[in-house]
C-alpha cells in the first residue's frame, strides 16, 4: 500500500486499485502496491505509475511464485459508491517487469484443463508425441516427457528456453528444431531464462480496462 502520509486520496486509490487487482486473478496471498503521483494530479484523472509486487499468484490458472511489475501512466478516476469496481481506467495502459514460475507448478498447470493444449503441442512440435507426461526445470535445462503409444519407455528430450519475436523460443538442447510458443499479441516476451528450477520472464503488455 502507499504510505499515510500520501493522503486519504491515494490511500483510497491504493484499497481500489488492490481490490481490482485481485478481481482479475484467481488468487493472492501477497500484494504490495507503491503509488507514483499526488493527490493533486490524481484528482484530474492522472497517476503516473503503479509499482506491483505480488507473491503466490494464480493468473488464469498458471502458478506465478512472484510479479515485479511497473506500470505506465495511468488515466483512472474513483467509484468509491460502487464497491465492485471502486477504480475506473479511462484508457488503455502499459505494464512492464518480471515474473517467475516454478517447474513443479507449470507442469501441474500444463496437466490441467485449461493449459494441457499447451502441453499436448510442446509435446506435438518437439517430440513428435503426444500428450505430454511432464515437464521439469533441472537447472536451466527444460525437460519433457511423452509416452509412446507401443508402450515402450517414456521419451525423454532437453531444451532450452530464448526470448524471440516477442515470445519464447524453444530449441533442442542435442538436435536442430525449435518452436514458438503461441503469445497473447498484448504481451511482448523481452527476456526468458531458466534458473534453480524456474523460469523467469520479462516483457511487457498492455491492458484494455
Amino acid at each position: 500500500m502507499s504510505s499515510p502520509s500520501s493522503g486519504p486520496v491515494l490511500q483510497l486509490l491504493a484499497s481500489g486499485l488492490q481490490r481490482w487487482i485481485r478481481s482479475q486473478c484467481d488468487s493472492v496471498d501477497d500484494l504490495n502496491l507503491s503509488l507514483q503521483g499526488s493527490a493533486f494530479a490524481l484528482l484530474k484523472g492522472r497517476l503516473k505509475g503503479v509499482t506491483l509486487q505480488a507473491k503466490r499468484v494464480q493468473f488464469q490458472q498458471l502458478p506465478l511464485v512472484r510479479a515485479d511489475l511497473q506500470s505506465g501512466e495511468l488515466k483512472a478516476s474513483l467509484r468509491p459508491g460502487q464497491p465492485n469496481q471502486p477504480v475506473q481506467f479511462e484508457e488503455p495502459f502499459l505494464i512492464s517487469g518480471e515474473v517467475v514460475l516454478s517447474g513443479v507448478e507449470l507442469n501441474q498447470a500444463l496437466a490441467s484443463d485449461r493449459w494441457r493444449w499447451l502441453g499436448d503441442l510442446l509435446s506435438e512440435q518437439l517430440m513428435g508425441l503426444t500428450p505430454l507426461r511432464s515437464l521439469s526445470i533441472d537447472n536451466d535445462i527444460l525437460k519433457l516427457t511423452a509416452d509412446v503409444i507401443t508402450g515402450k519407455d517414456p521419451v525423454r528430450r532437453s531444451f532450452r528456453l530464448n526470448a524471440e519475436q516477442g515470445t519464447i523460443r524453444v530449441d533442442h538442447c542435442d538436435a536442430e528444431g525449435s518452436m514458438l510458443i503461441p503469445m497473447d499479441p498484448a504481451i511482448q516476451i523481452e527476456e526468458a531464462r531458466l534458473q534453480a528450477g524456474q523460469l523467469l520472464l520479462k516483457g511487457k503488455a498492455s491492458v484494455q480496462p
